[in-house]
């Protein structure tokens, strides 16, 4: 069952980052305020489309990154468990590249960006509901800071991914 679930991660992984990817490229030609225009594109309707997909997704992700126990890997300030955290950003300070295992920093980083990529989805998915109302625009606000926020955290990840495989090539 383990190696099933950790297939099951694995591609998950691959069709989030595959789908973050092309959500937040392609953001900038998306003309959507208060609601979907009517002279909609492709790009437009792609993202409405994708957007859900990947709330889906995030959802499920989610739940599957969190089986058994592993949420507290994840997510280490609701455990009270914020020591490893708190070790890795000591070894930084020294020198020492954090280790992938053991629910660390960079297991913390992961964490917060899964919350940002759940966010992003959600404020997304309120942003479509709420269209043609006062709301949207608000919804719209709080999409863009939870979409930047998962750029961000994305940029993070790719840095701390990147210095586990020259931690990997050094050994």
């Amino acid at each position: 069952m383990g190696a099933l679930l950790e297939r099951l991660r694995d591609r998950q992984h691959l069709l989030v980052a595959l789908l973050s990817a092309w959500l937040i490229l392609t953001s900038p030609w998306i003309s959507m305020l208060r609601r979907i225009p009517a002279s909609a594109g492709f790009l437009d309707y792609s993202h409405v489309v994708l957007g859900f997909v990947t709330l889906l997704l995030a959802v499920s992700y989610a739940v599957t990154c969190s089986l058994g126990g592993r949420w507290r890997l994840y997510f280490p300030f609701i455990a009270g468990g914020l020591g490893a955290v708190g070790r890795d950003l000591a070894g930084l300070l020294r020198g020492r590249i954090p280790t992938a295992e053991g629910g660390g920093l960079f297991a913390l980083i992961e964490g917060l960006l899964l919350l940002a990529l759940l966010a992003a989805a959600v404020t997304g998915a309120a942003w479509f509901w709420a269209q043609g109302t006062t709301e949207a625009l608000a919804w719209r606000q709080w999409h863009l800071y939870a979409a930047r926020g998962l750029a961000g955290l994305i940029l993070l990840h790719v840095v701390t991914v990147s210095l586990h495989l020259l931690d990997f090539v050094r050994d």
